[in-house]
């Protein structure tokens, strides 16, 4: 089993990457959240990846984080998610993101995702509650931000009650944030004050 790569990366043709390892080019799938946070060609990169051995193929899929790569493997144990939804579905949310909206069970959230319909969407709440972390990932710089509306702050509230923190608690975390903060980010600041 492939974990780790470590090289030059020599191609970005999303959602394939090639990265040469000491003279061998691994042609790995990212999700775009991780296309994203890679360097220029012909820097040095290193992708946490996971390994899908078929019949007719052997794949890569790679990942700028462990958590973002035990997310795609938690995704991929669910009923009827293969690898390439499970790639689409990260490449449409960060990990925090899909980690918030299955514990605030935010149906509309997941069947934004292209692929993902409404009975994909409460398979994945139902198959992923308590599996999934969250608060710990970094955010992704040049990702895909959600500009911040009622509604984000309303699901940063929810992800800290589901957390276990009471309203007061959560509001109170809440104050000091920015106001076009995202969703994961907010969560991550509002954690980071209650930790204090």
């Amino acid at each position: 089993m492939i974990g780790r790569l470590s090289g030059t990366l020599i191609e970005k043709l999303p959602p394939q990457v090639v990265v040469d390892v000491n003279g061998v080019g691994y042609e790995v799938d990212v999700p775009m959240t991780t296309f994203y946070q890679l360097p220029a060609l012909g820097e040095p990169t290193r992708l946490y990846t996971h390994q899908v051995v078929r019949e007719d193929a052997h794949l890569l899929f790679g990942f700028a984080t462990r958590e973002e790569r035990e997310t795609f493997r938690q995704l991929i144990k669910v009923t009827g998610i293969g690898a390439r939804i499970a790639l689409a579905i990260l490449s449409g949310m960060t990990a925090d993101e899909l980690a918030v909206a299955v514990a605030t069970e935010d149906i509309k959230r997941l069947s934004s995702v292209p692929g993902i319909g409404k009975k994909t969407a409460e398979r994945l709440v139902l198959e992923l509650r308590g599996k999934l972390s969250t608060g710990t990932a970094a955010v992704v710089p040049g990702g895909l931000p959600f500009a911040a509306t009622p509604d984000d702050r309303g699901d940063i509230a929810n992800a800290l009650l589901a957390l276990g923190y009471n309203e007061k608690e959560a509001q109170a975390a809440m104050k000091g944030l920015p106001p076009e903060v995202t969703v994961s980010e907010g969560i991550r600041l509002a954690l980071k004050g209650l930790v204090r």
